[in-house]
């Protein structure tokens, strides 16, 4: 059974900084690429930041320079560590795992999602 745990969000003023984490099943974590995702009240949910197994990542525009996407295949662990956040970094934050072709693609394996919520 696939299982994706988020944890590490809350609350912070604008500047500051967060680190999210999420521990896989090591049954999908060796094979696949993971990625964080984030939904908005009002807003579809879009990706944040991917890596592949090999390292390779991509970032979303609004948060390039600012975040990092890593990954510790020993602790079957993907982290997304968060700079100089902004309000409108406030959001749900999901893991996903999914594959890398051309671009990343979410598998329908979701965590539970962590809040994150950046005060001004």
């Amino acid at each position: 059974q696939v299982q994706l745990v988020e944890s590490g969000g809350g609350l912070v003023q604008a500047g500051g900084s967060l680190r999210l984490s999420c521990a896989a099943s090591e049954t999908i974590f060796s094979i696949n690429a993971m990625a964080w995702y984030r939904q908005a009240p009002g807003k579809l949910r879009e990706l944040v930041a991917a890596i592949a197994n090999g390292g390779r990542t991509t970032y979303a525009d609004s948060v390039k320079g600012r975040f990092t996407i890593s990954r510790d295949n020993a602790k079957n662990t993907v982290y997304l560590q968060m700079n100089s956040l902004k309000p409108e970094d406030t959001a749900v934050y999901y893991c996903n795992v999914g594959l890398w072709g051309a671009s990343y693609s979410p598998l329908n394996y979701w965590g539970q999602g962590t809040q994150v919520t950046v005060s001004s």
